[in-house]
């Protein structure tokens, strides 16, 4: 392996580095710096929903997303805070410290130090395909419940009145019900001018930035007027002054006693935010022709976030709504999203005095544009309609999110997700077959009108796994063809469809074969796969069965059975199943 190659698995960006040209590298700039802007109100409003200090999302925003670009696979996303991550950081750090204190903010850099350890280790195992068992019906329901979750609790700053933070759902919308009337006009007249601000910015502008649009717009209000009548008449609450833009080092705390309170924590905002970085690399890489390597994107994203935890940044993740704009705005190579770091310093350090006088109405309702973006309307109404089982995973995990601690709602989605699939394949299909008159191959196909079925021989094929969790559905089919099909004595299994045989699932076949030989007759398998074969010959099962009950070739499978079968039955049988039975004449034939 030549040596750039060998250095490619640790380093990456060697990869790509070669691609960069002056062509590219202006494309990647032009991108960089939309993103940047796009990125200073999402990075302060996604550190006010995750309870941190404003700064804290721009921090997020830099060092994470240039560690991730050069350490990742993919060529488009881009690192730093997100909606569904930070919701998850304010749900489950609420109830150890107050939001914004000094103990929260210290919880906040080890949970993304924690969450990037587990994140390298699982990459860096090969994991990456664990995160498939996150299914896209999980992934909507959460996000779903994750948009309501952001609204509630920007409620209180929406319409300025005081509801306690860290609240559950349930009691945050109760106490806010309960001062629906105390809200101030203010506030809200500010928050609605911001939304409509966005709204028509997103319609009739559909190439500018709408969330800056509405921010300034929202900016604009709340300062006339502040001015207009003084803010203690107003009572419209603001960001206050931000401190500088470039992060400082910053040192995680790894106690024993907080590493124990994090742990359970730490591996929820893991699968979270693993589970949003691979939906949003492998969505854009489709749109990019591009492959994405999972393990690739699990050490990068650990890196990412390991290095958030020392420059002031908190639990980070791939961006929907920033990497599908990167891809957009023509980015060639991951530098787009290195680069998109020392622009949002510059940008950050130009506008941070006007930041100060942002009313948090503004901040609340641009919260509630990127809420109301979580809702995929299209994807809840196909899952809907498509199949009960997969609504229900989707109720029970927008519920769950509602309801219970998040990492616990994604382990409940993901569980009725394995629960379900567990559960289609214990019942694997079984149908009878039998050989076709009407087709010149006499071709096996399902028992219908026209089509006969030999009185000595039951054919059915399995489609799907016989293993431990289907052995009992197997079981039960196999007895019940015994009981109500006595006179088939013989029994052949169509086994190509059969995907998988554990040791559970051989030795079910040995008992069959066992009952059939009592009763005088025979299990025979066609067409099973190798590596089902591998599992009965190596177990001793198929030297009970019979080497002799296992074939490759359909022909070869009736003509070694037919010898078996009776021929005085045969002899009253008129059905002429098989094409061997002209072989035989019938009773008053000459």
């Amino acid at each position: 392996m030549p040596p750039t190659a060998a250095l490619a698995r640790f380093l990456p960006f060697l990869a790509w580095w070669p691609r960069v040209t002056r062509a590219t590298l202006r494309a990647d700039a032009n991108a960089a710096l939309i993103g940047a802007i796009v990125v200073l109100p999402q990075g302060v409003a996604f550190a006010t929903l995750a309870g941190l200090p404003p700064e804290y999302g721009l921090y997020c925003a830099m060092v994470p997303a240039v560690v991730a670009a050069l350490f990742g696979s993919s060529w488009h996303a881009v690192t730093g805070p997100t909606n569904a991550v930070s919701l998850y950081v304010f749900a489950t750090l609420a109830p150890l410290a107050a939001p914004g204190s000094t103990q929260y903010i210290s919880l906040a850099l080890t949970l993304a130090f924690m969450s990037g350890a587990i994140m390298l280790a699982m990459g860096l195992l090969r994991m990456g395909r664990l995160v498939n068992f996150v299914s896209h019906t999980v992934v909507v329901g959460f996000t779903a419940g994750a948009a309501v979750l952001i609204v509630a609790s920007q409620l209180r700053n929406f319409f300025g009145v005081h509801v306690e933070t860290g609240s559950s759902f349930l009691s945050t919308l109760r106490n806010f019900l309960a001062q629906a009337l105390e809200a101030n006009p203010y506030a809200v007249l500010i928050g609605v001018v911001t939304l409509v601000a966005g709204a028509v910015a997103r319609r009739a502008l559909p190439k500018a930035p709408y969330m800056i649009v509405a921010l300034v717009t929202g900016g604009v209000a709340g300062f006339a007027l502040n001015t207009w009548l003084t803010p203690e008449q107003t009572g419209i609450r603001t960001l206050g002054p931000l401190p500088g833009a470039l992060p400082a080092l910053s040192v995680p705390d790894l106690s024993a006693d907080t590493l124990k309170s994090l742990m359970g924590i730490a591996f929820g905002v893991t699968l979270l935010s693993l589970t949003e970085a691979m939906s949003i690399a492998r969505a854009v890489a489709l749109r990019a022709g591009q492959h994405i390597d999972a393990n690739q994107e699990f050490v990068g994203q650990g890196l990412a976030n390991m290095a958030a935890s020392v420059f002031s940044g908190y639990p980070s993740s791939a961006s929907f709504n920033r990497s599908g704009l990167n891809y957009e705005a023509g980015a060639r190579t991951p530098l787009a999203a290195a680069l998109s770091a020392p622009f949002l310093v510059v940008v950050a350090f130009a506008v941070a005095p006007l930041l100060a006088h942002l009313p948090l109405a503004t901040m609340a309702a641009l919260l509630f544009m990127v809420a109301w973006g979580l809702f995929d309307v299209a994807a809840l109404r196909a899952i809907l309609r498509a199949s009960r089982s997969e609504a229900a995973v989707l109720v029970f995990t927008f519920a769950a999110t509602l309801l219970m601690n998040l990492e616990v709602a994604i382990l409940v989605g993901v569980t009725l997700s394995l629960l379900l699939y567990l559960n289609r394949t214990s019942r694997p299909q079984m149908r009878a077959m039998a050989p076709d008159p009407r087709h010149s191959e006499r071709r096996f196909g399902p028992v219908k009108q026209g089509v006969s079925e030999c009185p000595q021989l039951k054919i059915m094929t399995v489609e799907g796994s016989i293993y431990f969790g289907a052995v009992d559905h197997v079981e039960s089919h196999f007895e019940t063809l015994r009981e109500v099909a006595r006179e088939q004595k013989h029994l052949l299994v169509v086994a190509r469809n059969i995907n998988f045989l554990d040791i559970a699932g051989a030795e079910t076949l040995a008992r069959e074969a066992r009952a059939r030989r009592w009763g005088g007759g025979r299990l025979w398998l066609q067409g099973l796969r190798l590596p089902a074969e591998d599992v009965l010959r190596n177990g001793g099962f198929l030297a009970e069965m019979g080497e002799d009950s296992v074939f490759r070739d359909k022909r070869e499978a009736i003509a070694r059975v037919f010898e078996r079968l009776d021929p005085a039955i045969c002899a009253r049988c008129r059905a002429r199943v098989f094409q061997e039975c002209a072989s035989r004449p019938l009773v008053g034939e000459p």
